[in-house]
């Protein structure tokens, strides 16, 4: 079974907040997404909402309720008590905790789980008590060690920043071996029995060989990558573009 297909809305989000209208909308571009086999939605509500805004969400989560029930919701971010607030009034179907600074423009880096081991620990059983699934973001080449921290903190899911691959877009033999690093990283989670995601800098291109080199790679969140395609493909065919590359 191939990887399930989560589309990040937060360049549509950034790109209609450039003006005060209401357009493009979130909740019809998500809509358009669903309908062509998309298998959820990821927002990342970052605390200026720059982007995706705190009053997106009850939207989205209602587009899926109403007309997706099979879809799922995920919400990204870093956990702070205004987050997890926010999260447990939208009632997500997953959740992934990521180690951003408010300030940065995009992830890009994953959780130093040994040192932050108690601290995640306290956010995710706070999440699963709610009945959440939750995925943590994780470095590429995190060891042994640390997804076994990763696993103690009582996640479900490690969620591989998938950055390094995506920048060898012109460098075949330095992709391969940013693929050998997420495969060994993914390997690791999966024996330890925690399910792997990945996401960032995923492209109709690259994408193939992530799902090949990760067979049981259970999601990938496409934002960035999936938007700009769909300047050319539109929407729908942009998700069917990126679902076929998952199945080949």
């Amino acid at each position: 079974m191939s990887a399930k297909l989560s589309v990040n809305l937060n360049a549509v989000a950034f790109l209609r907040n450039r003006r005060d209208l209401p357009w493009p909308s979130l909740v019809n571009l998500g809509r358009i997404a669903l309908e062509a086999g998309a298998h959820g939605l990821t927002v990342h509500p970052r605390p200026d909402e720059r982007h995706t805004r705190f009053t997106d969400l009850p939207d989205l989560r209602a587009l899926i309720d109403d007309e997706f029930p099979e879809a799922e919701f995920n919400i990204e971010g870093y956990p702070t008590e205004e987050f997890l607030e926010l999260v447990e009034a939208n009632e997500p179907e997953q959740v992934t905790l990521v180690p951003d600074d408010p300030g940065q423009p995009t992830s890009d880096h994953g959780w130093d789980f040994t040192g932050q081991e108690n601290f995640l620990r306290d956010c995710v059983q706070r999440l699963k008590a709610k009945g959440f699934r939750v995925s943590l973001f994780c470095d590429p080449d995190a060891s042994e060690t640390e997804i076994g921290r990763a696993l103690a903190t009582g996640a479900d899911r490690v969620e591989l920043y998938t950055g390094p691959y995506g920048s060898c877009h012109d460098d075949s033999d330095q992709a391969n071996k940013e693929l050998e690093t997420l495969t060994k990283t993914a390997e690791i989670a999966l024996a330890k029995g925690m399910d792997v995601n990945a996401g960032h800098d995923l492209t109709v291109a690259n994408v193939s060989g992530l799902a090949k080199a990760i067979p049981n790679l259970a999601e990938v969140s496409i934002g960035h990558g999936l938007t700009a395609d769909s300047l050319e493909f539109g929407m729908a065919g942009s998700v069917k573009r990126f679902l076929e590359a998952l199945e080949a």
